[in-house]
């Protein structure tokens, strides 16, 4: 970590106390343009961070820790195609993917967006052919299912994105995802389908991935047993770098989209990947998700630090993991169609920055990223914000919520929204003994029950929460927030100096698994090289096994 950056952080540790002193109902209560000094907009969209534990020294300190960081410079060096993933060598230039400026963007000299454009008209082509039916079956006939196989980003992003955009779905088509590995993910998918009427889209970059190969070669074994093998050529498409693996399985060549090294997995939504949720919501729809994209990140290249949405999430990020020791973030989004997003930003937020060592390959000096979790409200409230609210561990929340619903009854909407606004007031404001007791007491207690109930039905308040206010959940509104959560991720990358942009961490666990399946698999094979407990464990499934 840069000398500058570690005295910055130093500064605001010392004020940490400081901002902490002041609970924030007092804050509020003291300061009635508390709101207004700590929120921003982009067009619709509102991130409030006034309830947040900080004050304007500290966002004057985090804005100089951006600085200190060279977060403007690194910004602009993911932009402009430079080399930001220095372990694998290479650029990230999904935003390039999103790009409606017009303006090109480099890449090793060359300008990229006209094979992006070119890459990308076609997938959408094919995604309008699959809607239309012009893209039939082995019979002859329109499919009505399309399977997606894949894993990690080829399956969180458009999984979620399609969920969250349902109501945008053709009627002739229905959607599905497989990713895992077990068995019971593809079988239980498989038995409601007609094989006749079933396209699927096997997504791997390299044709090798272990999970989507397994799944893939089991979806060709149905199509095989329903159809024959001539079948395969019309029943499969691909998103892949690998085109001779693409045909050596059988899927048709014309139907294979690629894209590039510089787009890394978690952010391949933007990319060919996106295919499955082109063919549910449709080209045009897609293409305004791109925008939305692209919108946020002119905002996060232009807009001033203290002004900046992602910039001010990442460094209130940074703020509550190492000035106030907050481990983990919880993002809970008041919309039933963003089930998946919590788990989405678990992908982006914890493999960019689950890191234990710097850019010059060192140990880190601060905590860095955060665990992510969430589950959408309200059904979290009846679940885990107890925790939140008394529990002995603070845990910043982000409340993501439309002010209009998308399909759904404005009395349920409503609803909806109060419990959301409710729960980031009692978050903030809490309730003293002296509250509680004079509740219960005014509900009839006597004053032992009151005494002895009280400190039960108190909360310590001062829980920190961002709310991201916007009009309705549009696939342009999906867009911002993905790239809002992106930009946010890597800003806490450039504070920590780590690589968001690798995955080392992933590759282990793949190597391991790939030495243990031929032992697990062969009753005979030799475990004399396995530690005990691996051994033991191996030992005791073959007995289970017979």
């Amino acid at each position: 970590m840069q000398p500058s950056v570690a005295r910055t952080l130093s500064s605001l540790a010392e004020r940490r106390d400081e901002t902490l002193k002041t609970p924030l109902r007092q804050a509020f209560a003291a300061d009635p343009g508390r709101f207004e000094r700590f929120h921003v907009t982009l067009d619709d969209l509102l991130y409030d961070y006034s309830k947040q534990n900080i004050d304007a020294a500290a966002l004057t300190g985090l804005v100089e820790l951006a600085k200190a960081a060279g977060v403007e410079d690194a910004r602009e060096k993911m932009f402009t195609g430079g080399i930001v993933n220095p372990t694998e060598g290479r650029a990230a230039l999904h935003t390039a993917l999103r790009n409606f400026s017009g303006e090109p963007v480099y890449f090793e000299g060359a300008d990229v967006m006209g094979e992006v454009v070119h890459e990308r008209d076609r997938m959408l082509a094919f995604a309008e052919q699959v809607r239309s039916g012009d893209v039939r079956a082995f019979d002859g006939k329109p499919f009505t299912d399309v399977v997606n196989i894949g894993i990690g980003g080829s399956d969180l992003g458009p999984a979620m994105a399609t969920r969250a955009l349902a109501t945008l779905a053709s009627k002739n088509l229905r959607s599905h995802y497989v990713s895992n590995v077990d068995g019971a993910d593809i079988a239980d998918t498989l038995q409601r389908l007609d094989p006749k009427r079933t396209l699927f889209i096997i997504s791997s970059k390299t044709f090798t991935t272990q999970e989507t190969m397994t799944n893939a070669r089991s979806a060709r074994d149905w199509i095989m047993d329903a159809m024959g093998s001539e079948a395969v050529h019309y029943h499969f498409a691909a998103v892949s770098t690998q085109l001779d693996k693409v045909a050596e399985f059988g899927a048709n060549g014309a139907h294979v989209f690629s894209f590039w090294d510089w787009v890394g997995g978690r952010y391949s939504i933007w990319s060919s990947i996106g295919l499955p949720l082109a063919i549910a919501i449709g080209a045009n729809n897609y293409l305004d998700l791109l925008r939305g994209g692209y919108e946020m990140d002119a905002h996060f290249r232009t807009a001033p630090l203290e002004r900046n949405i992602p910039a001010l999430m990442g460094l209130i990020s940074v703020w509550n993991r190492n000035i106030l020791g907050r481990a983990s973030q919880a993002v809970i989004p008041y919309d039933q169609r963003l089930g998946r997003f919590p788990a989405y930003l678990q992908q982006l937020q914890m493999e960019s920055n689950g890191k234990s060592v710097d850019l010059e390959g060192q140990p880190v000096s601060v905590a860095t990223g955060p665990i992510v979790w969430g589950e959408p409200g309200t059904n979290g409230q009846h679940a885990f914000f107890q925790l939140l609210h008394q529990g002995t561990e603070v845990c910043p929340v982000d409340f993501l919520v439309a002010a209009e619903p998308t399909a759904a009854d404005a009395r349920h909407h409503d609803l909806l929204v109060a419990n959301c606004l409710a729960q980031g007031e009692a978050f903030m404001k809490g309730r003293t003994i002296v509250e509680a007791r004079a509740q219960l007491k005014k509900a009839g207690a006597s004053d032992e029950e009151a005494d002895r109930l009280a400190p039960h039905k108190s909360f310590p308040g001062g829980r920190p929460s961002s709310t991201i206010l916007y009009g309705r959940l549009t696939p342009n509104v999906l867009g911002r927030l993905i790239a809002l959560y992106e930009h946010k991720v890597f800003v806490e990358s450039v504070v920590w100096n780590i690589n968001p942009f690798d995955q080392w961490g992933v590759e282990l666990g793949k190597e391991l698994a790939n030495r243990l399946a031929p032992i697990v698999a062969e009753a005979d094979a030799d475990i004399s090289a396995l530690d005990s407990s691996t051994a033991g464990l191996v030992a005791h499934m073959r007995k289970l096994r017979g």
